[in-house]
């Protein structure tokens, strides 16, 4: 009984073998429907709360998605949450696994089905998976009801790559074993594409699947603002406890002498005199806790969620983040860490699809040592042939223009003798057949129909045939074949069709030698229609040529290295030819290693590496995969900013360096450092000492760091602090060959050195995930490679570019508004408290409060909330066009400065001293002469509270106006309303009995207040005191030690913005003011949009599809 109440707590694992066996579940009796308890949390509250509901209300979609099951030799509607292992599901077209299914029919004879796994890994292929012949003619649920099948397979594991099983089939009293790999298996998640139907058995389901166990527990991401909260929150809650130990020990020592400690008119009771002293004092001091606790603003956590929840609705709004082709708007999926995007200090980015288009189109190839480019649908070979006179480039014609030899045009590449001619052409002719075999791609059914079997046309346009590829290299090497003759048809079962000079050959698939990391290439064995047996083996040329023994190996060595020098992404070409005893080996080999249940990968690998030796080269492949718009850009704007971009590829290093070049990551002028191939611990620390030396040596030239993932596992095993010291010193880092755990770890070890720095990861694919959650801000692209990137992201944007004002636009407006209002709030909350501390003073602190219950209420509430919160949505401080075109303004903002304890400490003291000039300047004022009234009578004690309240209302809203550089109608309606509603509301809340009230102290006192001419100079004098002492400063600060942005407000202000704000606007000619107007510009550095008169130099730059909504203010391209 323990040991399973520990199972279920999570504590022992439920299975302890290795493997597990599921019987196929086909004569269930049929059970009730399933009515789901639904539960909506409708009391939201917060912006979490809503994030959590729409999480729910997901949840609750696939969880109860219905799903047929066949259950008693008929199908039976059920929820997919109920669906159990061993159950036969069956899915349609276009639907989404709902379990871990191993395949048992489709529609098809073969049992074969197409998947897509975009929401999964990322890849918008079609992958083919294939049923087992013994189960794949049982297609309809009669069949399947006969079916006496066990399979057995490995426990659940989160690898979406691997899977090992096998299934036992009972017929006619035979037992038949079958292996099971990953190509039977369907995951959940994954959609059923161009197949009608299919049946498979469950063997995973719920938190067990592929899919669930792939879910990463994000860790709480907490903005560096977040965390100067809570330790300003502790250093007002040490106030908090002072003032009450303070207040308490004084009332105590007041109370000293008698004639404090019981007066005449507040005479004690028998029981308060003989009551226990400590326990008094814990009263006392818990009763000045409460008088107090209002200096700690619990309405600012309240208030931050409002304004993060609010603002970053922005982000979307902004039409310049609009990508138009894709019709994708910039996507935000936490609102926690909008001011994050103001404090980057180093971008991770991935390099194909985020930096590049992924976009790959076929460029060159290398053929028997002989280069070649394509040009126009035709193949060019650099340098003349040999029985060329010309010195320019020949062309080789598409072979799908050539039947024979007659057909070889005079200035063909192919114009070669009699004894090599047939000999070139076969060479071309096995090289784009190893290009049309050896591939994943695959067909849509219905366009291979309208194909068949007729005479080949010449002129027929590959166009017309859609492939689906496992890589967009794929793709594109299969439709560059077909291009120049070799045209892949499609596969039927284990018939690879291929038409060659319009001729079909069928092509009998053998075995598949899937793709994996470690060998870096996949491979195919086929029977061609002669009969012999063939492998043709395509991967990255460091794990091709070393199994070569034959071809042109030298030669297309050098040809990769000068495609990889171009950015091109190259793979190598090879076959072998197989006697039929060899093949039998290679057969019975791979049998027994896939229906190994035990160390199968292991053997697996040793078969494929017996199978792929003594390789004969083919040649290379290069295609092009284009960078983005404005990369370029980008990258140097962040640079610019103080920003460190390190690119994490998995692309070897020749075509990393040369894209990081291409986009600027990279500069001809920087010193790139290498630390490649590394094979031991102290190789990696010599070489690692050695760049240091150099970087020492050579300080004033910037470097550039190229690193690979082997030489990466070396550099973080054992010598982490010399290879971040070496990072540290260089202005760009190129990590290549990466697996995306390497990926995380890097960023890992970044954000925990001693610096600290704050780490952004950008990547568009399912390999980018662990490092887009690992950074503390993860932006996915919304690209080809799918959406698992952009659902596990923080934001998503469609392209790179849209980066730049993403960090250096709305992350610096949100820093800004938010670290204001951190302090702001922290200054109106000690303006608020700290004359009800003093008060205490004068009047034996006896906790009587110096303020209404209902002002204490309403305080944080409606008087002082709303202009605050209007401007941490809407206030710009400077242009976003300057902040775009200036990043240099984002170091100003970086490392968390405007929260720095200086500046906090500023606010802290600017609330005390503005709390001392409201109590001592009321109380000098009116505390002498009480009977400020016509008629003699005098203030009391709720009148003197009342004055402090309103000069503070006043100062506190004024304060915030002064704060404000971007006035809108919505800044004029709640700074200037605010103060109106404390006057209207004042005077109606004292000026009527209300009737439900038990007790009125503040009947009729506002409106005697303000009767009073005194009191009202009193108001007058004690805000234009308190606004002048921070008047004076500002204007000090700006005329000796301004900083970036005030000298960039200055600019703006003089060349293009003419007015100051609503208040103080000037015209275009010079007035009388002109020099007070020049003074106070230079001082506050403001616009209000309802005033402002834009012009623009000729060198200013216009942006004239700027639609963002951050201008609020209409920008008309006339006056450029």
């Amino acid at each position: 009984m323990w040991r399973w109440v520990r199972q279920q707590l999570g504590f022992d694992p439920p299975h302890q073998s290795d493997t597990r066996t599921i019987y196929i579940a086909n004569r269930f009796p049929q059970y009730g429907h399933y009515t789901p308890q639904k539960f909506i949390d409708n009391r939201i509250i917060s912006s979490k709360g809503y994030e959590d509901w729409l999480r729910h209300i997901s949840d609750n979609e696939v969880n109860g998605a219905p799903v047929y099951v066949v259950r008693s030799g008929g199908l039976v509607t059920t929820r997919s949450k109920n669906i159990r292992v061993g159950d036969i599901v069956r899915v349609a077209k276009n639907e989404i696994f709902p379990a871990d299914l191993v395949l048992l029919s489709s529609d098809r004879l073969d049992g074969s089905c197409h998947v897509t796994t975009a929401s999964l890994d990322g890849e918008t292929n079609l992958k083919t998976h294939v049923a087992v012949p013994e189960t794949a003619v049982l297609q309809t649920v009669a069949n399947l009801d006969t079916l006496i099948a066990v399979v057995e397979c490995q426990q659940p594991e989160a690898d979406l790559y691997r899977f090992m099983g096998r299934m036992t089939i009972t017929q006619q009293m035979e037992e038949i074993v079958r292996p099971l790999g990953p190509e039977s298996l369907l995951l959940r998640g994954a959609r059923l594409k161009n197949t009608k139907e299919i049946f498979g058995v469950a063997v995973y389901t719920g938190m067990e699947t592929k899919m669930a166990l792939n879910y990463k527990s994000k860790s709480q991401k907490r903005s560096a603002v977040e965390k100067s909260m809570n330790t300003f929150l502790i250093i007002y809650l040490i106030i908090l406890i002072s003032e009450a130990i303070i207040s308490t020990i004084l009332k105590y020592t007041w109370q000293a002498e008698e004639k404090w400690d019981e007066p005449w008119y507040n005479q004690k009771t028998e029981h308060q005199r003989n009551s226990s002293k400590i326990l008094k004092f814990i009263s006392d001091f818990l009763a000045f806790l409460v008088l107090y606790n209002f200096i700690i603003p619990i309405s600012l956590y309240v208030t931050v969620e409002l304004q993060k929840f609010l603002g970053s609705f922005f982000i979307g709004w902004d039409l310049d983040l609009y990508h138009e082709e894709s019709d994708e708007k910039a996507q935000v999926n936490t609102s926690d860490l909008n001011e994050e995007l103001g404090q980057v200090e180093y971008v991770f980015t991935d390099k194909t699809g985020t930096l590049t288009e992924n976009e790959m189109q076929f460029r060159e190839c290398s053929i028997n040592g002989t280069k070649y480019q394509e040009i126009n649908g035709r193949l060019v070979s650099e340098g003349p042939t040999p029985d060329s006179s010309e010195g320019n480039l020949s062309y080789l014609t598409s072979l799908s223009h050539v039947n024979n030899l007659s057909h070889l045009a005079a200035g063909s590449s192919f114009r070669t003798s009699p004894e090599n001619g047939t000999e070139l052409i076969k060479e071309h002719d096995l090289f784009f057949k190893a290009v049309s075999l050896c591939h994943t791609v695959q067909i849509s059914s219905v366009q291979t129909d309208s194909i068949g079997d007729g005479p080949w046309q010449s002129s027929f346009a590959p166009a017309q045939l859609e492939y689906y590829a496992s890589s967009p290299d794929e793709k594109a090497l299969v439709e560059a074949a077909a291009r120049f003759g070799i045209v892949f048809v499609g596969n039927s079962g284990e018939i690879m069709e291929v038409k060659t000079l319009g001729k079909l050959e069928r092509y009998k698939l053998l075995h598949i030698l899937e793709f994996d990391p470690d060998r870096r290439r996949m491979s195919v064995i086929v029977q061609a229609p002669s009969g012999e047996k063939l492998l043709f083996v395509k991967g990255a040329e460091s794990s091709i040529l070393p199994e070569c023994i034959g071809g042109e190996i030298e030669k297309t060595k050098i040809h990769v290295d000068e495609f990889a020098l171009k950015g091109l992404r190259t793979l190598c070409m090879a076959y072998r030819q197989f006697t039929s005893k060899e093949y039998e080996e290679i057969n019975r080999r791979l049998f027994e290693a896939r229906t190994a249940l035990q160390q199968r990968e292991e053997k697996l690998a040793g078969v494929f590496q017996f199978i792929e030796k003594d390789l004969i080269l083919l040649g290379a492949t290069a295609v092009e995969d284009k960078l983005q718009d404005k990369v370029r850009e980008t990258i140097e704007a962040l640079r610019m900013a103080g920003i460190k971009v390190w690119v994490l590829t998995g692309d070897k290093h020749e075509t990393a360096v040369s894209v990081s070049l291409s986009c600027g990551h990279f500069h001809r002028t920087m010193n790139i450092l290498e630390l490649l191939n590394q094979k031991s611990d102290s190789e990696c620390a010599e070489k690692l000492g050695q760049l240091a030396r150099r970087i020492r040596e050579d300080h004033v030239i910037q470097h550039g760091l190229v690193v690979d993932g082997t030489s990466l596992s070396l550099a973080l095993r054992e010598h982490e602090k010399l290879f971040m010291d070496v990072c540290r010193h260089c202005s760009a880092v190129m990590c290549c060959r990466m697996a995306p755990l390497q990926k995380a770890k890097v960023i890992r070890l970044i954000k925990i050195s001693p610096e600290k720095p704050i780490t952004l990861a950008i990547g568009d694919g399912a390999n980018d995930v662990s490092m887009i959650q690992e950074a503390h801000v993860g932006i996915g692209i919304m690209g080809k490679e799918g959406r698992q990137a952009a659902r596990n992201s923080d934001y998503a944007i469609a392209r790179f570019k849209f980066l730049s004002k993403l960090l250096f636009v709305h992350g610096h407006f949100y820093y800004i508004r938010i670290a204001t209002l951190v302090q702001y709030f922290f200054y109106k909350n000690v303006c608020f408290i700290t004359p009800q501390f003093l008060y205490q003073f004068y009047c034996l602190f006896s906790q009587q409060t110096l303020y209404d219950s209902v002002y204490l209420t309403l305080y944080n509430i409606c008087f002082t909330s709303l202009p605050i919160l209007i401007y941490s949505l809407l206030e710009q401080h400077i242009d976003p066009h300057v902040l775009q075109n200036k990043p240099t303004l984002y170091r100003d903002i970086s490392k968390n400065r405007q929260l720095s304890m200086k500046t906090f400490l500023y606010w802290t003291t600017l609330g005390f001293s503005h709390a001392f000039i409201f109590f001592f300047g009321s109380y000098f004022l009116i505390g002498k002469d009480t009977s400020l009234l016509g008629n003699g009578q005098m203030f009391g004690n709720w009148t003197f509270g009342t004055l402090v309240f309103t000069v503070m209302v006043i100062t506190v809203t004024a304060k915030m106006a002064l704060e404000t550089h971007f006035w809108t109608w919505i800044n004029h309606l709640v700074t200037w309303g605010s103060i109106l509603f404390y006057f209207v509301f004042s005077l109606f809340y004292g000026g009527i009995l209300w009737p439900f009230l038990s007790s009125q102290n503040m009947y009729f006192v506002f409106i005697q207040l303000l009767s009073s001419g005194s009191a009202w100079f009193a108001i007058i004098l004690m805000v234009f005191t308190c606004l002048f002492l921070d008047i004076v400063k500002k204007v000090f600060d700006r005329q000796f030690h301004p900083t970036n942005i005030e000298k960039a407000q200055l600019t703006e202000t003089n060349s293009s913005i003419k007015c100051l704000d609503s208040m103080c606007c000037f015209s275009e000619g010079e007035t009388a003011c002109a020099s007070v107007g020049r003074m106070l510009e230079r001082v506050i550095g403001r616009c209000s949009p309802s005033h402002v008169s834009r012009s623009w130099s000729a060198s200013d730059p216009f942006y004239t599809n700027d639609r963002s909504i951050l201008t609020l203010s209409t920008m008309d391209s006339s006056t450029c």
